[in-house]
């Protein structure tokens, strides 16, 4: 049984940063995994946020969150991170954590339907 745990979440103001991290247990070898975070704001859908293949070669960003966030993993640690710098009060959201069997990113990467493992979730929130 997989299992993701995400963590680092809290509240922020404007401009500042967090680090979350998932931490993936029980399942396969981590570096069979691509790692991706989602993200879902009060009334919205979920939507994604960033994804990184299983050896850390290759990343996607979403466009809101490119330059600021940056994505990365140790295969060592079983763990994916998320860094996250001059936050936003729009970047107010619960965080999840996603793992796709299949560890190659693409084009087919942001969308819900490829992960099939998913983390409870972690609340951030940036105060203005």
């Amino acid at each position: 049984q997989v299992q993701l745990v995400e963590s680092g979440g809290g509240l922020v103001q404007t401009g500042g940063s967090l680090r979350l991290s998932c931490v993936l247990s029980g399942g396969r070898t981590f570096n069979n995994y691509a790692m991706a975070w989602f993200r879902r704001a009060p009334g919205k859908e979920r939507e994604f946020v960033a994804v990184i293949s299983w050896n850390g070669d290759s990343t996607i960003y979403a466009d809101p969150v490119k330059g600021r966030f940056t994505i990365s993993r140790d295969n060592a640690k079983n763990t994916a991170a998320l860094q996250m710098n001059s936050l936003k009060p729009e970047d107010t959201a619960v965080y999840y954590c996603a793992a796709d069997n299949y560890g190659v990113i693409g084009s087919s990467s942001s969308a819900e339907y490829e992960y099939d493992y998913w983390g409870q979730g972690t609340q951030v929130t940036v105060s203005s």
